[in-house]
């Protein structure tokens, strides 16, 4: 069924009730599926696991995010704070940082616009693409 919204006149919007044979299918997960998230977590979080990434990240020889923390700045920073960080990761509660925008002239005289994570978000992005 669908209505009209009264602040947006002629945008037609579905009823928001749940349909009945749908009801309730994305609140659970499976025991199975559990176990599997907690070993995808797990492989992810491995220290190897962190460690190889964070040289992918310094090969890579990226700028610095908005924080402006160096790949130098971000090792000796991970040694304070990287169990808090894993923990935030493992309890669903880590936040990645603003992305720095960055425009890179072209050739033709165009710009590329840029995004810049964090040197520690692009160390994450690294952990979770290295197990897909």
């Amino acid at each position: 069924m669908k209505t009209e919204n009264s602040s947006n006149a002629g945008c037609l919007l579905r009823d928001n009730v749940e349909r009945e044979g749908y009801a309730g299918a994305l609140s659970t997960m499976t025991q199975e599926a559990e176990e599997m998230e907690g070993a995808l977590l797990v492989r992810i979080l491995d220290r190897d696991n962190l460690n190889r990434a964070y040289k992918r990240v310094k090969a890579n020889k990226g700028a610095p995010g908005i924080d402006g923390r160096s790949i130098e700045n971000t090792f000796v920073w991970q040694k304070e704070h990287g169990k808090e960080m894993v923990e935030q990761i493992r309890e669903g509660n880590y936040k990645p940082g603003p992305i720095r925008r960055k425009e890179i002239p072209k050739p033709d005289g165009g710009v590329r616009k840029l995004g810049i994570p964090t040197v520690t978000d692009r160390i994450i992005q690294q952990t979770i693409a290295r197990q897909g």
